[in-house]
């Protein structure tokens, strides 16, 4: 008999600025010799942390900007099917998240799906956690609650910009939030990689029974409604929402019991994960197992759908339906003598159609419907500005942007990092502040057909954008494009 393996998975996750792309270099770095895949998400409208990894390109996999706990984690399972084909060729797998993320929904991933399953399986959760920054949101931020809480191993770093009794108080508080992680006080992140890679630390039943809501599964979808559907012609009635687009995919399912149901569930989270199909205004939906993404432009607008087959559809969608004020709307249609009441989702006799009043176009409405929360919140205050253009900077402006930036908004800026093209220089200039810390220093020489650019990311709170472009724009040495 075939004795099968599974590829180990390490969760690094850990605030803003902890120290989570240091650890991930000396994981690369290392001489180890197994060959690693490195999946990240960032919390940020430039994607900078590619830039910052070292290691062969072909290893890193990025995801889409947001929250890896949401619809991001669509990329997440996206990734993992992509890597199954390769999989001969895989050691291990490592997937850093924002430092946004709730730990938990990343963690799921590896259980919920079963082909994720018989291929990964989840070796240890491993958080950062900067001994010198971290009492700024310990105490306010949820998602650094979580990331402790969940952890497996927790690396407190930084310890040398602490003194020992402030470590003593840290770590005591620590262990009051996780009494049974692993403890490693480093610098630089400096640690043995045995302490981290291929510990087998994950017990999912230990961290249910310290907490049952990590076994709650989060959907990166909000809302299913399970419609009756007949061979006709619907309208899709919205109006502007949260957001200029909406996400929104069909299921048909053979009837409406709970097993179907619960595999439709599964089959969605699937769907969530493909690269959506866009449609404007006016356009017809594809019902067929397609993800489609409502382009929204209008207060008021249409789009159209008719499904495949007549039957039992789960219809899902990113956002509530209430959010946009969608309606579906049908007319009823003659078929077998026979009409379909698409409103009561019930039949009706031809002889009984004289007692009925319609107007042409009514709304319909579920057989039934769930809405699914997600269990975590993310603090609004928290928002990131990303600058990307391929100007070249002067070194001395640079230099007295970013001490005005550390001097005046270091509370609120939590994490900045970059990649910057210095005038008169061949080599990229790379950069990373946490608050009042920042360290900068010139990287590798520009490669030949390399295209220098800049690319900026600030992550913080009651960031003004404007002011950081213009401070941005007073560093620029010689003007050829204007920044994005």
């Amino acid at each position: 008999m075939e004795n099968k393996t599974t590829i180990p998975v390490t969760v690094l996750t850990g605030f803003l600025g902890s120290g989570k792309t240091t650890l991930l270099n000396r994981i690369l770095s290392e001489n180890h010799g197994k060959k690693i895949a490195v999946i990240e998400n960032e919390f940020g409208e430039v994607g900078v942390d590619n830039e910052l990894v070292i290691g062969a390109d072909e290893e890193i996999f990025e995801m889409n900007n947001g929250c890896i706990c949401c619809t991001v984690r669509g990329d997440l399972i996206r990734i993992l099917d992509q890597l199954m084909k390769r999989k001969d060729k895989l050691d291990y797998i490592i997937v850093e998240t924002t430092g946004m993320a709730n730990p938990a929904p990343v963690a799921q991933t590896f259980w919920v799906d079963d082909d994720i399953k018989e291929t990964y399986s989840l070796d240890a959760i491993v958080t950062i956690v900067d001994a010198k920054h971290v009492w700024l949101h310990i105490d306010d931020s949820e998602e650094c609650k979580e990331q402790i809480a969940f952890a497996d191993v927790i690396l407190l770093n930084k310890t040398d910009l602490v003194t020992a009794e402030e470590l003593v108080i840290l770590e005591k508080r620590i262990r009051s939030m996780n009494a049974n992680a692993k403890i490693h006080k480093t610098k630089n992140a400096e640690i043995n990689l045995e302490n981290i890679l291929d510990i087998k630390a994950f017990d999912l039943d230990a961290k249910i029974e310290i907490n049952p809501s990590f076994s709650t599964e989060e959907y990166p979808y909000e809302w299913m409604g399970l419609y009756n559907l007949a061979d006709n012609e619907y309208q899709i009635e919205m109006t502007e929402g949260p957001d200029p687009s909406f996400d929104i995919g069909f299921i048909k399912l053979n009837d409406a019991s709970v097993t179907e149901i619960a595999k439709a569930k599964k089959q969605a989270i699937k769907l969530f994960s493909e690269h959506p199909k866009e449609v404007k205004a006016d356009k017809f939906i594809n019902t067929n197992h397609t993800l489609n993404r409502l382009l929204i432009d209008t207060n008021l607008q249409n789009f159209y759908f008719r499904p495949n087959k007549p039957g039992i559809y789960a219809v899902f969608t990113q956002h509530g339906p209430d959010e946009f004020n969608l309606k579906i709307k049908s007319e009823y249609k003659e078929n077998n003598k026979e009409l379909l009441n698409v409103n009561a989702h019930k039949v009706v006799l031809k002889e009984d159609l004289q007692n009925l009043k319609y107007e042409r176009l009514t709304q319909i409405s579920p057989i039934l419907f769930e809405e699914f929360e997600h269990s975590h919140e993310h603090d609004d205050l928290v928002s990131s500005v990303g600058i990307e253009d391929e100007n070249e900077l002067s070194i001395q402006k640079v230099n007295e942007w970013i001490s005005y930036l550390l001097q005046n908004k270091g509370t609120d800026i939590y994490r900045m990092k970059g990649v910057m093209n210095i005038a008169g220089n061949d080599e990229r200039f790379v950069f990373q502040g946490v608050h009042m810390l920042f360290d900068g220093k010139a990287d590798r020489m520009w490669k030949p057909g390399e295209r220098r650019r800049n690319q900026l990311i600030f992550i913080g709170k009651n960031l003004n954008r404007e002011e950081l472009l213009s401070g941005y724009k007073s560093c620029i040495a010689k003007k050829s494009l204007n920044p994005a």
